[in-house]
């Protein structure tokens, strides 16, 4: 069964495309039906597939998780407790925990089977840069 590491360098909160990467590693492994498991290796940010067709998607969705999970410097968020690695730090595990870490998606024919408009993303949840593994798992 063919697995990869990819790695993906994010500059911030936001969400980062990479289905082409997801859809090579499909491709190079030759296998012609199964389903992909793509799983993010940390927790502080997460996967989602969404529509990739509108950049404004991508800007609308990360001010939504903005305003619903603002940072604990925020006075409605005075109740964190986990505060050490900075004001970020607990909404961005508050954010991975209300989306998912793991995706799975149909591979037939030897490619992803996606909607038209869909996209893979990680959507990364912390302020600073970071370099982040996802693991992609290609079963039969």
């Amino acid at each position: 069964m063919p697995q990869k590491i990819i790695s993906l360098s994010t500059r911030g909160q936001g969400l980062y495309e990479f289905t082409e990467e997801v859809s090579a590693f499909v491709r190079e492994s030759g296998a012609g039906e199964g389903l992909l498991t793509v799983f993010v290796r940390h927790t502080s940010c997460s996967l989602l597939i969404q529509e990739n067709a509108d950049p404004d998607v991508c800007t609308d969705l990360d001010a939504f998780f903005r305003r619903l999970v603002p940072p604990s410097s925020d006075p409605s968020m005075r109740w964190i407790v986990h505060t050490t690695e900075g004001p970020d730090d607990m909404p961005a595990h508050i954010k991975a925990a209300l989306t998912q870490v793991s995706i799975g998606i149909p591979v037939s024919n030897g490619r992803l089977v996606l909607g038209r408009w869909q996209g893979i993303y990680l959507f990364e949840h912390r302020d600073r840069p970071h370099r982040r593994e996802v693991l992609l798992h290609l079963g039969a």
